[in-house]
């Protein structure tokens, strides 16, 4: 059945109609005449995947990944970088003005690299082999390399099979210094620890929450900041794009202003406002995470910096009028409805809201908007060659 894809859908799918139904395809692109065969169909809508591609979109570039027609890490690696762009632009848009917020984000921080830039890896292991999902299945695809990881975790991937694991999952994490962090769970004994430590650069090997050699956390540096983050913690995937983030914080938090800080994970955001900053308060779920807050406050000298480790709901006390600015760095999941609601009425002054999901973004932004406009917001490149949209917006109470 012949399909034309006419624009991209919110997930990065090639969109088009068949019988008067919308059809959803993977790895199309707009302007693609594709030949597709129908994998699911339902009242509202078909997916299909491409069986042939019987006209190319001018659009369409050959991907750099021998892995991408069938792997689930990357939607738009058969575009330019500056198409993947624009459609994250458009998608943003539409996404505000469907949902009536009334501000047209033009800006975007653009990755300088465009290959090699993540400095985390999550593979799966099924009956000893090693590498990600097929799109939209839970079927491996064994790989040997990923053009999205940093070189120091592709060098060591062609040897994780020397572990002799049959089933779970392997977390790697590097640092600046090139220092690999080993995430292991699984059921199964571990094999040739000592290979690993004697031919990689090991910071630590972790199994199942316990440490079997070296540390549980990586010392990480962006600009001058030093950051411990343990082997749970969460910490920006991108180096280059983190920096410019605290460039922006930078920027947007002005003399002595007293900033308090949700979500903070390992306190990054926190020590960046603390340099203009009088004081700042940090909030993090993460027992680990907020040993680590506490531990990179003395790391890099601050002392106008206290942290709390809690969830945000419960210390809706400490969300008072006192505070000049609020950051909001939330998981996909976006802000407790609570948290917003004690912000609106404490009526802090400006909240920077950092977020890797435009949905949770766009429905907190909705229950904002009668006290709150938009000042800035740009779009982060943090995910290159994915449907996925970091954004960074500063609201000024009306």
């Amino acid at each position: 059945m012949e399909v034309e894809i006419i624009k991209y859908d919110n997930l990065g799918r090639g969109l088009g109609y068949l019988n008067d139904k919308i059809i959803f395809v993977p790895k199309s692109v707009p302007g693609d005449i594709v030949i597709v065969t129908i994998t699911k169909d339902t009242k509202t809508y078909l997916e299909g995947s491409i069986k042939q591609i019987i006209k190319s979109s001018k659009m369409r570039k050959e991907a750099i990944c021998p892995y991408f027609n069938t792997c689930g890490g990357c939607d738009l690696m058969n575009v330019s970088h500056t198409e993947e762009l624009e459609y994250k632009l458009t998608k943003i848009n539409d996404i505000l003005k469907k949902n009536n917020i009334n501000y047209e984000v033009k800006d975007i921080i653009k990755n300088a690299k465009e290959f090699f830039y993540r400095n985390k890896i999550t593979l799966k292991i099924q009956n000893k082999q090693i590498g990600y999902y097929l799109s939209s299945t839970h079927e491996l695809l064994k790989i040997e390399k990923c053009y999205l990881v940093s070189e120091s975790i592709n060098n060591i991937l062609k040897d994780i099979n020397k572990f002799n694991i049959n089933n779970g999952e392997i977390i790697i994490r590097c640092n600046y210094k090139n220092e690999l962090l080993i995430i292991i769970n699984t059921l199964d004994d571990i094999e040739n620890i000592d290979y690993f430590i004697d031919n990689y650069n090991i910071a630590g090997i972790i199994k199942n929450d316990t440490c079997l050699y070296g540390e549980d956390y990586l010392i990480h540096k962006i600009d001058d900041y030093l950051f411990k983050i343990s082997y749970d913690a969460f910490f920006q995937v991108n180096d280059y794009i983190c920096q410019k983030l605290f460039s922006l914080i930078s920027k947007n938090i002005k003399n002595q202003e007293k900033v308090l800080d949700l979500y903070c994970g390992v306190g990054t955001l926190s020590i960046v406002s603390s340099n203009t900053a009088s004081s700042v308060l940090g909030v993090e779920i993460n027992e680990n995470a907020i040993k680590d807050a506490n531990i990179n406050k003395i790391l890099n000298q601050k002392n106008n910096i206290d942290f709390i480790g809690d969830d945000t709901k419960n210390i809706l006390n400490k969300i008072t009028s006192d505070y000049d600015t609020v950051i909001l760095d939330p998981p996909r999941s976006g802000v407790n409805r609570e948290v917003l609601d004690k912000i609106i009425k404490e009526k802090i002054n400006k909240i920077i809201y950092i977020s890797c999901d435009p949905f949770t973004l766009v429905r907190d932004l909705k229950l904002l908007n009668d006290n709150y406009e938009i000042e800035d917001f740009k779009l982060m490149d943090m995910f290159l060659w994915s449907e996925h949209v970091e954004s960074f917006v500063i609201l000024k109470r009306i």
